[in-house]
């Protein structure tokens, strides 16, 4: 009887089987897909800000930048010079060449503690004032220029652009780097002394 059951279960699974199992089928013709043509450059994003090769409103906005900050600069390196000879003046105080009272020597060294504090604090005050403008002055001319190479690109018939300088690269090919070729497009087009207007 177990014989029987386990058999007529086998024959069942078998035929659970085979049903799913699927016949001879036709397959439809392949179909041909249009294999895209591209167009690969490299740029070097790197040179844009190069002084004398680059973007000439990059150099111009650096340039107008480092003006706004000369002044705060002159002082900068007028403390530092400030700091300089008060630190020689204790020297000289401690090593017995200007004649002073172990108390005179300590107020010179308060003083010069101070006026260091300050300068290093007006300093770091500086460069964050300093990144900040730069980002200020060069958000737009870089979103200016990234939309410039979007239709130099276009005009090229180039489908994909690679920066060199953001993407490292094994071996590219001089005949694909555009990095001049889009600087000088892009310098005739827009001169230093333009404003930058959104596109």
């Amino acid at each position: 009887m177990k014989r029987i059951l386990l058999l007529l279960l086998l024959v069942t699974i078998s035929t659970a089987v085979s049903a799913q199992t699927p016949g001879p089928t036709t397959s439809a013709p392949p179909q041909t897909v249009a294999v895209p043509r591209s167009k690969i450059a490299v740029i070097y994003s790197g040179a844009f800000q190069d002084a004398k090769e680059g973007i000439t409103r990059f150099a111009a906005t650096v340039t107008k930048l480092n003006a706004e900050f000369q002044p705060l600069q002159n002082e900068l390196n007028q403390t530092a010079q400030r700091l300089n000879a008060l630190q020689e003046e204790i020297k000289k105080m401690q090593q017995g060449a200007t004649p002073a009272t172990p108390q005179q020597i300590q107020v010179k060294i308060n003083q010069f503690d101070e006026q260091k504090k300050a300068y290093e604090r007006k300093g770091e005050d500086a460069r964050r004032n300093y990144q900040t403008r730069r980002g200020e002055l060069l958000m737009p001319l870089q979103e200016d220029v990234g939309k410039a190479l979007d239709v130099f690109g276009k005009a090229n018939g180039i489908t994909m652009i690679i920066d060199g300088t953001q993407v490292p690269l094994v071996y590219a090919a001089d005949t694909i780097d555009i990095t001049k070729a889009f600087i000088a497009d892009y310098n005739r087009k827009n001169p230093a002394t333009a404003a930058v207007t959104p596109r």
